[in-house]
Formats: structure tokens, sequence, C-alpha cells
């Protein structure tokens, strides 16, 4: 039997105003891993709401402690989360901005700073429809929605989502379905839903030779020459051609570095940097294998290291897609599109959990100079995540 739920805020008397949440999330300069006080503000409306909140700071070596929070409303099933963060990327040279990037300026019916798109407008956004949806819901209501936001989404990804995963699954907590609140829509709000992503892989290639000067090649070993043409043995052919839901898998070349001030020493190191965005074609492990036999079908002697960010995942579209594409469609007219398209997102650990997607802002000023969203859009986002939570828990 379920515990009894707290009591739905009053439908008369909303303390969320989406527009002035958001703005007061953007004044704090929360750059991953600082937090500077974002958590506290979501946490204090979420228990205004009725929510029991989970403070989680997490640690481990050789990363800073990451400050996330956890919080539920109801202990009923099913539990839908929503998950976020509150970090933000630098702003760079601030002189650059039209404005101050954590001053939460309003002009001409845009709200202006870091954040604003990434994410913290959805995060806003979502905390309004939630307490809309409890107020109008009825005390028929028994399942539960819950919110994971961390610090550390923009950042190395240590100490936050997977921490936060790993602590529910230790207290014996389950998520039945998830929403993320990326900005996933290109151009216009609910022009398209992410229900997958890419996987992400970073190889470091450094290559040894023996220097000495270029008027006697003979005496030397061109590290260069040979990083080239490594190098040309991974970019001759593409990977793929796409499947149905992802495009062609990529291998980019990031950075060539000789670091040789001269123009007569023949370079005795090259170290060059490439990523790899890869489909559901692939895992990590096997594009290690084909890197390895075409850099073997070059030769040469060659050190290589890699980094995996993320593997690719698709989420069939499912309940959680459908939902949000209904609520999308009443609010807005648009269907959107059904992508996989991007770079990596924490979906990629909750998908190993519960059906996820990612629906979010407009996102053509994210991590750029004068990141601003529309007032009407964030409006419009309340209203599409009270219709999807109006639908997913059966109300239409």
């Amino acid at each position: 039997m379920n515990e009894a739920a707290p009591p739905a805020p009053a439908a008369h008397n909303r303390a969320v105003d989406p527009v002035a949440l958001a703005a007061e999330l953007i004044r704090r300069p929360s750059v991953t891993p600082k937090d500077e006080g974002a958590l506290g503000i979501v946490a204090s409306r979420l228990e205004d709401l009725g929510f029991a909140c989970h403070p989680l700071t997490f640690t481990e070596e050789g990363h800073e402690p990451v400050a996330n929070l956890y919080a539920r409303w109801g202990t009923g099933r099913p539990n839908l989360c929503f998950a976020g963060h509150t970090d933000v990327v630098p702003t760079g040279a601030a002189d650059a901005w039209s404005f101050d990037p954590f001053g939460a300026a309003l002009q001409d019916g845009v709200l202006c700073g870091r954040g604003a798109v990434d994410m913290k407008g959805a995060i806003a956004a979502f905390v309004a429809a939630a307490e809309r949806f409890l107020a109008t819901c009825g005390p028929d209501f028994t399942g539960s929605i819950s919110l994971l936001i961390t610090g550390d989404e923009e950042g190395v990804a240590v100490n936050g989502t997977r921490k936060v995963l790993d602590w529910l699954k230790s207290r014996g907590e389950a998520l039945d379905a998830c929403v993320v609140g990326e900005p996933t829509s290109a151009t216009e709000l609910g022009d398209m839903i992410k229900i997958g992503r890419r996987g992400s892989m970073t190889g470091r290639l450094t290559v040894t030779g023996v220097s000495g000067h270029v008027a006697y090649p003979h005496l030397a070993d061109n590290a260069a020459h040979r990083l080239v043409a490594l190098l040309a043995g991974l970019t001759a052919e593409p990977l793929d051609v796409g499947t149905e839901h992802f495009q062609a898998s990529g291998l980019q070349v990031t950075t060539i570095d000789i670091g040789n001030p001269t123009t007569n020493v023949i370079p005795g190191t090259a170290r060059a940097t490439f990523n790899i965005r890869f489909n559901d074609l692939w895992t990590s492990a096997k594009l290690k294998e084909w890197v390895a036999g075409r850099l073997a079908a070059v030769g040469g002697e060659y050190q290589l290291t890699w980094e995996v960010s993320g593997e690719s995942f698709l989420v069939p579209p499912g309940q959680v897609s459908a939902c949000l594409a209904g609520a999308i469609g009443a609010v807005t007219g648009r269907t959107p599109e059904l992508s996989t398209t991007g770079g990596t997102s924490d979906a990629r650990f909750i998908q190993a959990y519960c059906p996820v997607a990612e629906f979010g802002l407009v996102g053509q000023t994210m991590h750029k100079t004068d990141e601003r969203v529309e007032i009407a859009d964030i409006a419009q986002l309340t209203a599409i995540y009270e219709a999807f939570l109006d639908r997913f828990f059966g109300g239409a």
C-alpha cells in the first residue's frame, strides 16, 4: 500500500513563476563544479510544494566534490523523474557580452544570461508545471514525481548523475520513466525530441621519431610525416552511412601538435587528438579495434590513449516520447522530430535505468556569448510539461 502523499498545493495559490525562478537561478554563477546556492533555490521551491528533498554531495579522488539534488513528491508508482543540471559552462570574456552574463536581465521579452537555455529555464518550467499539475490532479493521484538535478553535467560527469543513480539503486528506489530537460528544440520550441544519442570517444595519438637537421633527413625520423600518414589512414574512408535513427558516425581530428618553433629542425615528437561520434552500429570496443587495424595498416610505432565519454544508445519510441509529442502538439500545434543528433547528455546514464527522452528549449544560443531565451518559450515549455504530466499519468 502506498504511504500517504503530501497535500497538493492549492490551485489558487501558485508559488512558482517560472520566469522569476529561472532568473533567480541565472543569478547564481554556478560554473561547473561550483553550485553557488543554485540547488538550494530549487530545493526550497520544491519543499514548499511538498517534495522530500535530498541534497547529495559526492567526491572521488582526483575530482572536486559536486553538489546534487534528488527530490520526490509521493511514494507510489510510477515514479516519473525530471533530470537536469544547474551547472553552466564558463562565460568567456565578460566584455564580449551585451549584458551581465549572471544578471538575468529582462529585455524586450527575452531573459538573458548564462544558463537561460542550458538549462535553468527548463528546470524552472518543470518545477512550475509540477506545481500546477499537483494542484489540479486531485486526491486520487498516487504516483510520484521526482527531480534529479546535478551540478556536474557540463564537466567530467563523475560525481553527478551517475552517483545519484547509484545512490537511488542502493536505496531500492526505482525510476519508471524520465524526461531530461536539455535544449533539444532546433529552431522552434517543440520541433525536436531526442530519443537517443551518439557515443563519444577521444583518442590521443603520439608518434616519437628522431629529430635532426632538415638538410640531413637521412639522419632523422620525421615524427610529423609519420603522424600525418597515420591520420590519413583514419580519415580516408567514412565509418558508415548512418542507420534508421542515427546519422553517420564521424571521426574528426581536433588537434595536431608539433611544438616546433623553428624551420630547420625535423621534429622528433608529434601528437594529435581526434574524436569519434558513433551511432548504434558501433561500440567503443569495436571502434578501438577498427582504429588499431587502420593504424597497423599504415605501420610504425605509436602510442594511443582513449577516453570514452559514453556509448551510443537508442530508446525506441514509446510512452515517454509519445506523451511528450502529444503535449507539444496540444500546446504548439507542432509535430516534433524524434532525433538522436547533437552531443552527449546525462541521458546516457539514465537510459540504463528506465525509458528516457529529452526535451527542452531552443538551443541556438546555448554555450554562446549572449545566451538568452524568449520569455514566451518558458511559458509554453511550462504548459508542455504540465500537459505531459497529465498525459503520462493517464489524464489524456
